[in-house]
């Protein structure tokens, strides 16, 4: 008598023969959205069969997705953004890359899917965001693009990332032309009576992102022992307002503070005081050191408007609030500082940064130093 054969448990996956000989295994995995659907994988032999079997029940065992059909990108891009991007980015990140896809990837590569984009419609699709928007677009766009794809590897719903074989768009560099020295001292003479005047200083001699000092708390603040900490950024994404980590880790470590910073700071915490008292019951305490007259931290485009206004005002070249980082770096340079203790203070990741975006400082201080050179050469053949 036969013995009958033993049936697969439950969610083992079936194998059959087609009627064209060759082998057929189903399996029900995971897929992307969550969902169960059935997954179909084919082989010459019955043992070719079962170990495409086997590799889809360890993905299963494992929590790894396998999609029945490769996901289009106006599928995986929303779902990379919902469930990688925003639980673990910051939220400008987030708001940067879902401009990015549903302006540009959704509606010019949305149709395609992940398993079937190539290097051409990489290409093309740069090409033709380049000529409607701009290189600087495009070269970010691609960076998104590369980003999502780079996280359906690690998924394993791609082999390979065809954007990293696209090189992206050439961006020219922004010329930098922060205010000299002259200019900087025209500008804090002006905005000496601006209410907003402690936070340009600490723009220009800390260097301090707009949100940095928006963000700024009283707590962080030690005047005796001359020591300033940035513990958090305020920013305002999607007309919410919210305190973030800062840009970089090297912000928050403690900095000294300059001699040129004290006095302002004391100004603004007796003018704060006196906000204070006449607000009364309507006052609420923050703990920032910026604040309306009600005590609620100003709004990060506010400083700005000032900013503009008094350099406006004072007749000067109306430049970037962020550009006073620039002047910073200027000011330090010109000074004498090192490169690496410049890098420090303004907060940049690496070495590179602090030298590719002022080099031009190096350079004129390179110029002096001929000069000065020049002169002394002069002087003494003169003699002789």
């Amino acid at each position: 008598m036969a013995t009958q054969r033993k049936r697969n448990p439950n969610g083992a996956g079936t194998i059959t023969k087609r009627k064209d000989g060759r082998f057929q295994c189903a399996v029900y995995v995971l897929q992307p959205d969550g969902t169960r659907a059935r997954k179909f994988a084919y082989g010459k032999t019955w043992a070719e069969c079962d170990t495409k079997r086997r590799e889809l029940l360890s993905k299963v065992d494992n929590g790894i997705p396998v999609p029945t059909r490769s996901a289009k990108l106006a599928d995986w891009l929303p779902y990379w953004l919902e469930n990688m991007i925003q639980p673990r980015r910051k939220r400008t990140t987030y708001a940067k890359y879902e401009v990015h896809v549903r302006l540009y990837l959704v509606p010019m590569l949305g149709t395609k899917r992940l398993e079937s984009l190539s290097v051409a419609d990489v290409r093309r699709f740069l090409v033709r965001l380049e000529r409607q928007t701009t290189a600087a677009t495009a070269k970010e766009s691609h960076k998104v693009l590369r980003t999502a794809l780079s996280a359906a590897c690690r998924e394993e719903l791609i082999m390979r990332n065809v954007v990293t074989l696209v090189e992206p768009p050439q961006v020219e560099s922004r010329d930098l032309s922060p205010w000299s020295l002259d200019e900087t001292l025209d500008f804090l003479t002006a905005a000496r009576r601006d209410p907003l005047y402690a936070a340009f200083v600490l723009a220009i001699a800390l260097g301090f992102r707009r949100g940095e000092i928006v963000g700024l708390r009283w707590e962080n603040v030690d005047l005796d022992k001359r020591e300033i900490r940035v513990r958090k950024q305020r920013q305002r994404v999607g007309g919410e307002a919210y305190d973030d980590d800062p840009k970089g880790r090297r912000r928050r470590q403690d900095l000294p503070l300059p001699a040129i910073c004290i006095a302002p700071l004391r100004w603004q915490r007796l003018r704060q005081a006196a906000m204070r008292e006449r607000a009364g019951d309507k006052w609420q305490e923050s703990g920032y050191v910026f604040t309306t007259r009600t005590g609620r931290p100003i709004e990060p485009r506010n400083v700005y408007r000032s900013f503009t206004r008094v350099a406006s005002t004072a007749g000067l070249r109306v430049i970037r609030l962020h550009d006073a980082r620039h002047g910073c770096a200027t000011l330090l340079t010109a000074a004498g500082v090192a490169p690496r203790v410049v890098m420090e203070i303004l907060g940049h990741s690496q070495i590179a940064v602090t030298m590719n975006v002022y080099t031009h400082v190096v350079q004129d201080t390179q110029r002096e130093a001929v000069s000065h050179m020049d002169r002394m050469l002069k002087r003494r053949v003169g003699r002789e």
